[in-house]
């Protein structure tokens, strides 16, 4: 089944914008002109693709059109650079914050080395990244999953290591003998999906104290534990020159948690996202852990 170029574009822009009224204006064309576009590519697919609700979303039978869509643009922006017509090559690509403020960070200064080509982040927590690879809204992500998405491949990056830590003057309040009091000492998180924490707790047969604080920046996180507000994961690239200055110290009797971190990438010959991918290898290398073997 062949489908028309302009309409799965007018798709993928409202998928980006989550508006007709938006995605019109990103397109220069009339809203009317977007919905007709819609509905004739839903003729075409049999099945309804967006749902007209607010924000506008793209259906399941929509998300493999949406994937389609990024996979065009990226082939014919590359096409066109490589006839020198200068455009530049989008890449989105999903990375959690604790990867992005640490070892994800050589990939930046490489990408910033290469002419014409624009990288569009999504934070994601590393656990649900890869729903927005089958969404069809980024074209690679560092995600725990390590099953490959339909139409991508996947390879072991290594483990990002984290390690309960507090302000040292917390962990004096909570102490009860060599170890704090788990049922009692204030946690910070970073979002309602961070469940590190959690996995700490139950290691101590603990469930969460009374005070839980969210804190949803990676640099205000770290700094909100240095400041005491409550015990909390630090990786361990952030962890190592705290405690070394004096301001965190490791939670006696905690275990560290690896999380194993995994590079999923839409199967595409694509010379942009192949350089894409040699720089995260090679920053995951230089950084994380080795992958852990199965």
């Amino acid at each position: 089944m062949l489908f028309d170029p302009t309409q799965l574009e007018t798709l993928m822009v409202i998928a980006d914008e989550g508006s007709f009224e938006a995605a019109a204006r990103r397109l220069h064309v009339t809203p009317s002109a977007v919905s007709q576009r819609v509905r004739a590519l839903e003729g075409s697919a049999g099945q309804v693709l967006v749902r007209r609700t607010s924000p506008a979303a793209v259906t399941e039978a929509g998300e493999p059109l949406v994937r389609l869509a990024r996979q065009l643009r990226l082939l014919s922006a590359e096409a066109a650079a490589a006839l020198g017509e200068g455009n530049v090559v989008d890449l989105a690509v999903a990375v959690n914050a604790d990867s992005l403020a640490t070892w994800f960070r050589p990939v930046l200064t490489a990408v910033a080395e290469r002419a014409g080509t624009a990288l569009r982040l999504h934070v994601e927590d590393q656990a649900f990244s890869h729903d927005l690879l089958r969404r069809g809204e980024v074209l690679a992500a560092v995600t725990r999953e390590p099953a490959p998405v339909h139409g991508c491949s996947v390879e072991p990056l290594g483990a990002l290591r984290y390690q309960a830590a507090a302000a040292p003057q917390l962990v004096d309040h909570h102490r009860r003998g060599t170890g704090p009091v788990w049922s009692s000492i204030p946690m910070v998180v970073f979002n309602e999906k961070d469940q590190l924490q959690d996995e700490v707790l139950a290691a101590h047969g603990a469930v969460r104290p009374p005070i839980v604080h969210r804190v949803p920046s990676t640099a205000d996180f770290l700094e909100a534990v240095r400041c005491g507000l409550g015990w909390g994961m630090i990786p361990d690239l952030q962890l190592t020159p705290a405690v070394t200055a004096g301001d965190l110290v490791r939670l006696p009797g905690s275990k560290p948690v690896d999380v194993q971190l995994h590079w999923q990438r839409w199967r595409l010959e694509s010379p942009a996202l192949e350089a894409l991918s040699h720089d995260v290898r090679r920053a995951a290398t230089s950084a994380l852990r080795a992958p852990t073997r199965t």
